[in-house]
């Protein structure tokens, strides 16, 4: 059997699938780390120059722009303690609402007075995002990012290059997570090392609500209790699992397409500056892992900003899809 290029590749993909599923399995919060300051900051960088080549898949280059200020404002809000500003509570959460919804505009609407128009009324009425504010600030720019957009987009491509294991790549994507649920449940083959926990602790926020809000965890009254459940707990290993695999096979997924996407294809003085700020990232998070944190904070918000029409432009790709199946097939019966 022939296999094409495309093909090639979505056979690699449920390979590194099955590689992260094996080791999130034995080594979550450990996996989680290392692909966090190893392979998210060349992520980031990289994303960041193939999306400008892009027009950041918006109708114009410029709506960028607006996403790059809500990107600042977010990086604000994040430091606002550090910086003594008093930013109004759920502001994170009204940036996030705007962002999102406004790459709907960018994506679909070309007249610049629409929107302006678009744009103003959703800051009018993003005071609603206060109402699903662990939505907007916590699962949008973390879990939704890496694991649902990511299994979007594996769909959009499969159904554009109609690839014969495009459809099982996605499979095994959304296979994966029960998968790390249900083999080895009861079993924490290697307990998180102080060094993780240590580090971890700019991240549980995450482990926190969703523990909260799907595992129906109580509320617990200090961090001790809450780090038990989290580092300890079979709820708590079960979800370290899934965010490594999710983490992992997101940044695996966007390297293993390199050939078709092509975001290596840039001018060489870019493709150094990424090699060297991705380099100097790096050594940050060796050195100190808040540090690199810290140092990487306004990309790791910026990327998911960027992406988001991207993520549009996915989802109107496979509602076209679909529709245009169902259009011949009414054509056929007629």
């Amino acid at each position: 059997m022939q296999l094409t290029a495309t093909e090639k590749i979505d056979i690699t993909n449920i390979l590194l699938m099955i590689v992260s599923c094996c080791v999130a399995m034995v080594l979550p919060f450990e996996l989680f780390l290392f692909s966090y300051a190893i392979l998210g900051p060349l992520h980031y960088l990289t994303e960041i120059s193939w999306l400008h080549d892009k027009n950041y898949y918006t109708k114009s280059r410029y709506d960028a722009i607006i996403l790059v200020v809500v990107g600042l404002l977010i990086t604000v809000k994040y430091f606002d303690s550090f910086l003594e500003i008093d930013l109004p509570d759920g502001f994170d959460a009204n940036l996030a609402y705007i962002g999102l919804l406004s790459s709907i505009i960018f994506v679909t609407v070309k007249n610049p007075y629409y929107k302006i128009g678009g744009i103003a009324v959703l800051i009018l009425s993003s005071q609603v995002s206060h109402n699903y504010k662990v939505f907007f600030t916590i699962f949008l720019p973390t879990l939704i990012h890496v694991y649902f957009f990511t299994a979007i987009f594996m769909l959009y491509g499969a159904l554009k290059s109609q690839s014969r294991f495009g459809i099982p790549s996605v499979i095994a994507m959304i296979l994966c997570p029960f998968a790390l649920m249900y083999i080895f449940p009861d079993r924490a083959f290697n307990p998180p090392t102080d060094y993780s926990v240590g580090a971890y602790q700019l991240f549980k926020v995450v482990n926190m609500q969703w523990l909260m809000h799907v595992n129906d965890v109580p509320l617990q009254n200090d961090m001790t209790a809450w780090d038990k459940i989290i580092f300890h707990s079979k709820d708590g290993i079960l979800l370290m699992r899934f965010i490594a695999f999710a983490y992992t096979y997101h940044y695996l997924n966007w390297f293993s397409k390199t050939k078709i996407i092509q975001w290596h294809n840039v001018p060489k003085v870019r493709f150094a500056a990424v090699i060297i700020l991705w380099l100097i990232s790096v050594a940050i998070y060796i050195n100190n892992y808040a540090s690199g944190l810290k140092w990487l904070v306004f990309l790791s918000f910026l990327h998911v900003l960027l992406e988001f029409p991207l993520n549009v432009t996915s989802v109107i790709g496979i509602g076209n899809y679909f529709k245009g199946l169902m259009f011949k097939s009414k054509s056929a019966q007629a």
